[in-house]
């Protein structure tokens, strides 16, 4: 019989964004889900539960965390910690304090695919993508239809995940790179969805990109339609992508070029996929050499780096200032070499950031600790990279209850993750480039529909604890020859 894969409250396994091959998962991250996993069958058991009914409590979430924290000290890793008292695996009300919140939680990267779009035009009738995918299979996919698997990574899914199994009250819906033919998510699909969650009175919850690749034939000319037809709030583009696989660098004339149209259409966000490279034929471009330069040149943009400039290969360490020229040190550099002051207009985004360095504490220690002391405490951007990795409410409770020690904050001279700070990376920070009042807030966090519905549903919730990216080599292979076209 072939071992039990377990399926944990908080997954810290080998799925990624679809950006970058799935990890292998040292000894010590196997240990960790093979004591959680343990532990987990054994709290329900002490508590007459069955292992389901577990896994829906704090608790079991906790027991995971509390097994990392064990694992990862006897490794010598205590630079960063999951900050909970060893009472919270059996006892409701220390789990609760540690895991839950009333934050707003604005969530400024989520993706999914059109399960019905015309990208589906362009390939064999035969095809079936992202078939070979985890997590390519639901309840929706009992609709007829030899691709009906994709509904399992639309819209229904996508609205369930994160606004009903998440504390998400807010998104902002992004896009994957790709050819103009070949889009897995246009904006006339990602509308509809908007239109979904306003139905519900949940009016402007979710947000839209506009991507932009300004070296694609087209894309420049689409920011005007894109700007007053669909109001997007900000503008997505990837440097290190072109139609012929070759980036740009911002301050290069494609890059110009769109900065200014930014400018003249009034939307003056720009999201830069930064980071995660996509190979190394166009790797310098993944690099945020480029970022302090064009935030000199253009104080009234707001430059959000997504994924922080993050490199999965990359192990992140303390900042060495003159060495830093990869992953989030390539940025801190940038922001130096250029007199960028923290908390002017250049933003950080956690993406599938935080979701892989959670799992490595002092990793995720040294990368907020520098992201917050170099780009500022206010211009920290929480985001999931969700659909891909399931609903976000593990990296939720992992980030609420994550703390640097105290030796590398005095070591190092990083901040204490404070309930404050925490309130202001999860939300309150995106407030002010997506330009969202106090008062919007606080009708979000009250009670329209989205809100009423959710309460319902949590008498009698059904979250599946399931990642939908790839988490094989072979499958990120197969997610890049859809994308790609």
């Amino acid at each position: 019989m072939p071992a039990r894969i377990p399926v944990l409250p908080i997954k810290m396994d080998t799925t990624s964004n679809g950006e970058f091959v799935p990890p292998r998962l040292s000894q010590r991250e196997k240990h960790i889900n093979q004591l959680a996993d343990q532990q987990i069958d054994l709290g329900a058991h002490r508590l007459g539960l069955d292992r389901r009914t577990f896994m829906l409590s704090t608790c079991a979430a906790a027991t995971t965390l509390l097994c990392a924290n064990k694992v990862n000290a006897a490794a010598g890793l205590t630079g960063g910690f999951y900050q909970l008292s060893g009472e919270a695996a059996m006892e409701t009300e220390p789990a609760d304090a540690a895991l839950m919140g009333d934050e707003f939680i604005f969530d400024i990267q989520g993706h999914f695919v059109d399960p019905n779009g015309r990208w589906l035009n362009q390939l064999p009738e035969q095809a079936t993508p992202f078939a070979g995918m985890p997590g390519a299979a639901c309840s929706l996919a009992d609709i007829p239809g030899d691709r009906s698997y994709l509904q399992c990574l639309g819209p229904k899914q996508f609205v369930k995940d994160v606004f009903m199994d998440s504390d998400t009250n807010m998104m902002v819906l992004s896009f994957v790179p790709s050819r103009r033919e070949n889009e897995p998510l246009t904006i006339e699909e990602a509308d509809a969805t908007r239109r979904i969650i306003d139905e519900l009175e949940g009016d402007q919850r979710l947000l839209l990109h506009g991507r932009v690749n300004p070296n694609q034939d087209g894309d420049l000319q689409g920011m005007e339609e894109l700007a007053e037809k669909w109001q997007v709030s900000a503008w997505k583009t990837y440097t290190q992508w072109g139609p012929e696989g070759q980036g740009f660098f911002l301050h290069e004339a494609p890059g110009i070029a769109m900065i200014e149209k930014a400018r003249q259409l009034g939307v003056n966000n720009i999201c830069i996929h930064k980071g995660i490279p996509f190979g190394q034929q166009s790797y310098e471009h993944s690099l945020c050499t480029d970022i302090g330069i064009v935030a000199k040149a253009f104080p009234d943009i707001n430059f959000i780096i997504y994924h922080s400039g993050f490199d999965p290969g990359v192990e992140e360490q303390a900042f060495n200032q003159g060495a830093g020229r990869a992953g989030t040190d390539s940025l801190v550099q940038s922001l130096i070499d250029n007199d960028i002051a923290p908390n002017t207009n250049v933003y950080a985004e956690l993406g599938s950031t935080w979701r892989f360095v959670m799992r490595h504490p002092e990793q995720a220690a040294h990368l907020l600790g520098k992201l917050i002391r170099y780009v500022g405490e206010n211009n920290v951007l929480w985001g999931t990279d969700s659909i891909w990795y399931g609903s976000p409410q593990d990296q939720i409770q992992a980030f609420r209850s994550f703390q640097i020690s105290d030796t590398f904050q005095q070591q190092y001279g990083y901040s204490s993750l404070t309930p404050t700070l925490k309130r202001k990376i999860f939300g309150l920070n995106a407030t002010k480039p997506y330009q969202v009042s106090i008062e919007e807030v606080q009708r979000f966090m009250g009670k329209d529909r989205i809100a009423t519905s959710k309460a319902e549903y949590q008498q009698a919730p059904q979250p599946h604890f399931k990642t939908y990216g790839p988490k094989t080599r072979r499958e990120f292979l197969n997610l890049m020859k859809w994308q790609q076209g």
